[in-house]
């Protein structure tokens, strides 16, 4: 006599199937909390030059620190300084500059506005379809009635943090 299958008992084997199709369907890479996809291991991250009209000496140190910081927190990645690393990261601050954004009604400033620019290449060697080239641009806006020299470290900080999330997404979750 053959065993009869009730639907009851196809569901439990689909429900112990489920876990070995995701396995297989996920691939290789890994993937971390942040949505990142992870296929290498290293990354040579090379400082930032300042290339900006205006040149602020900490602000090519600062960015780099916040990019690599958040790149290496997110990944798992190690550090390299090697021209074979699986990942490769160079760049420039094209833009340092403030401007006005909104004034008084007898045309005084009201608010000024930091705006930093930075192209970095992105050089994937495992995946050459995510390779790539872009512009990255944010600002802070800040009281007119500020002097720059007292609020520019903390602008600084916050546009350094939008710059490393926007290269960050771009090159590892594909925003």
């Amino acid at each position: 006599m053959q065993p009869i299958f009730t639907p009851l008992m196809h569901f439990k084997r689909l429900l112990l199937l489920m876990p070995l199709c995701l396995m297989l369907e996920s691939g290789c890479g890994v993937y971390s909390f942040s949505g990142a996809h992870i296929e290498g291991k290293s990354i040579n991250i090379h400082p930032l030059e300042n290339k900006a009209l205006n040149v602020v000496p900490s602000l090519a140190t600062t960015i780099t620190n916040k990019l690599s910081s958040r790149i290496l927190s997110q990944t798992g990645l190690t550090p390299v300084n090697k021209d074979d690393a699986d990942y490769d990261m160079t760049g420039a601050i094209t833009t340092y500059a403030v401007s006005v954004t909104a004034a008084t009604s007898v045309q005084i400033a009201s608010k000024n506005r930091l705006t930093v620019s930075v192209q970095i290449t992105f050089k994937n060697r495992l995946n050459e379809k995510a390779n790539f080239t872009s512009t990255f641009t944010r600002f802070s806006d800040f009281d007119a009635a500020q002097i720059l020299q007292n609020v520019e470290p903390s602008l600084i900080d916050d546009i350094g943090n939008q710059l490393a999330d926007d290269i960050f997404n771009k090159a590892f979750v594909n925003w």
